[in-house]
């Protein structure tokens, strides 16, 4: 897999369901995190196809067992994948695979996972210790892993990359950068640092 910028990607340039002619590498991604992280808004934000969306409305029900500390606004949830395909130069083609965030989802997981070469983590500063359970999973599987940070308008300012990173309890070769999901570049940067950090593992752990 060659290494690209943000600046020579288009969202819109598979123009299609169909594959560019220019496909070389096809990647599997997981986008996970907590509930309501912004794993849907992400992959929504980059797909050059229309995403696939599985979500439903919240109910009292779900309410009962779904933690809305910090996403008291949120009325929807998925149940089961989000799914969306961008195109990188170099003929790399990432299927992005998005994970439902509820401890009441895992049993999904390993089927989700099988067959992914890494994951995207998308964290809320606001709630850190919600990730911790993603992240757990993420490491179980072996996945090589990148971390976002989704900038909320409301996320504090002033922790520094240190403590945030310490918080995480990330490896000091873990990338760890920051998004607002619902721009695409700034998405797209994002997955570029966790295909990067692919990239540049020893051969011996790819």
């Amino acid at each position: 897999m060659a290494s690209a910028t943000s600046s020579t990607v288009d969202p819109a340039a598979g123009g299609g369901i169909h594959l560019p002619d220019t496909a070389r590498d096809l990647v599997k991604i997981l986008v996970t995190g907590p509930f309501g992280v912004g794993k849907t808004t992400l992959i929504g934000s980059v797909s050059e196809i229309r995403p696939l969306h599985t979500e439903e409305q919240l109910t009292e029900a779900s309410a009962q067992v779904d933690d809305l500390a910090g996403v008291r606004d949120k009325s929807t949830t998925t149940v089961a994948i989000d799914f969306g395909r961008i195109s990188l130069p170099g003929g790399i083609v990432l299927y992005l695979f998005g994970t439902p965030g509820q401890e009441r989802f895992r049993s999904l997981w390993d089927d989700i996972a099988h067959g992914a070469l890494g994951a995207l983590v998308l964290v809320d500063a606001r709630r850190i210790d919600a990730s911790f359970d993603v992240l757990g999973l993420v490491e179980e599987s072996g996945l090589p892993y990148a971390v976002t940070f989704n900038t909320f308008p409301d996320a504090p300012r002033h922790h520094t990359r240190e403590q945030l990173r310490a918080a995480l309890d990330l490896e000091p070769t873990t990338p760890m950068v920051t998004c607002d999901a619902r721009e695409a570049d700034s998405s797209i940067d994002s997955l570029l640092a966790l295909v990067q950090h692919l990239i540049d593992r020893p051969a011996e752990h790819r």
